[in-house]
């Protein structure tokens, strides 16, 4: 099983656990969060799981040397999406399985409606909420995943609409915390001053007092979970 964009690894240790007659192996391109993946494997005496550095747009995968290939929102950000994923199932073997997450629209999403409308006050809409373009929306559109998919030479694509409640917080200080050190907020962020983060800061940890429960503070999350089928004659 390939794990593309595994991060810190979590998915890649839960698929290593399902398959544990087989062998998992993550790719990322960030060596931090590699070497915190090794780590947590290793604690956790998993023998059956590897990590390695790389870009899945071009690494060169073994072809046909993976059953699965499986992505938890690390697969929005290639520059070229088809050729992309072409190369992922190049390294499927044929009649191979493809299933990932992506996120769905800006506006099916609370735990960015939320932050992101508390803030306008104070930062720009961002640019990376257009769908289509490169990003994390770069697959929100189910027509735009089953065209990129087809084109990539997969079959049977098959996006299927999941909500979820994710928790973001024991309460709203430290759910504002989080979200605004999240790669989405630090993007705006990271290119204003350090008065209006205070003032973002406050505005935001304001919008989510609502949220607060007993298990802390949750928001909507919607995504598609895409499967698709390399060809077996492919």
């Amino acid at each position: 099983m390939l794990d593309v964009g595994c991060g810190n690894g979590q998915t890649t240790r839960l698929a290593a656990r399902r398959a544990s007659r087989g062998h998992v192996v993550g790719i990322d391109l960030s060596a931090p969060m590699l070497e915190r993946a090794r780590a947590t494997a290793a604690e956790d005496g998993l023998t059956n799981v590897r990590f390695d550095r790389g870009d899945a747009q071009v690494h060169p995968f073994p072809s046909g040397s993976f059953d699965v290939a499986i992505s938890r929102f690390g697969i929005m950000f290639f520059a070229d999406p088809v050729a992309a994923f072409a190369n992922i199932g190049r390294a499927l073997r044929p009649g191979g399985r493809l299933a990932f997450l992506c996120i769905q629209d800006m506006s099916r999403n609370d735990w960015l409606v939320v932050p992101f409308s508390a803030m306008r006050a104070y930062v720009p809409r961002p640019d990376f909420a257009r769908p289509g373009a490169p990003g994390m929306f770069s697959l929100a559109d189910p027509a735009r995943i089953g065209e990129v998919l087809t084109s990539a030479g997969f079959e049977a694509v098959t996006p299927t609409a999941v909500e979820a409640p994710m928790l973001f917080g024991r309460d709203a200080d430290d759910a504002a915390e989080f979200l605004l050190n999240s790669g989405p907020a630090r993007f705006i962020l990271d290119r204003v001053d350090q008065t209006t983060v205070g003032r973002a800061l406050d505005a935001v940890t304001a919008a989510l007092r609502p949220f607060e429960g007993p298990g802390g503070v949750r928001l909507r999350g919607a995504a598609w979970l895409v499967s698709a089928t390399r060809p077996r004659g492919g």
